[in-house]
């Protein structure tokens, strides 16, 4: 499939290698055909990008949560992974989003709503946690300082 960006042109992903949300993500039910883009040009970034392929203009970046909270490990409903089909734990693949603000030590990760990706069929489901994660979960210096060298 091939998609015109507002971020990064023109790109092509095989058909295989689409994310498929069979229920769509929070907000934008009817987006439901993905791609995730590594910036090439930013190697050491673990920033990714979730680019719709049926919105060309609608791109959110994201990352693993475990780079900026090593315990995240919510609770969730089986019922709420069913869109994605049976998951092996080795096959789970979990993303949050993330919000830059104008001020981007304010920037952070929604920990309430991760997107579970199922690695052995690509379909994907956005959901919302039991726990008592936060929606704005600050990283700035949390990524400062992985970028120093200073893991946390």
């Amino acid at each position: 499939m091939t998609a015109e960006t507002r971020l990064f042109g023109t790109v092509t992903i095989p058909d295989e290698k689409l994310i498929i949300f069979p229920e769509g993500i929070v907000g934008f039910p009817f987006m439901k055909k993905f791609a995730l883009i590594h910036d090439v040009d930013n190697t050491d970034s673990p920033i990714m990008w979730l680019q719709s392929m049926e919105e060309t203009e609608f791109a959110m970046p994201v990352l693993e949560p475990n780079l900026v909270l090593d315990s995240y490990n919510p609770t969730v409903n089986d019922e709420h992974l069913a869109p994605v089909g049976e998951l092996a734990p080795d096959q789970i693949y979990v993303l949050v989003t993330i919000t830059v603000p104008p001020q981007i030590e304010q920037m952070s990760v929604n920990l309430k709503a991760p997107i579970v990706i199922n690695m052995a069929n690509n379909k994907a489901v956005q959901i919302i946690v039991e726990d008592d994660f936060q929606v704005k979960h600050p990283i700035y210096e949390t990524l400062k300082k992985r970028k120093e060298g200073k893991v946390c």
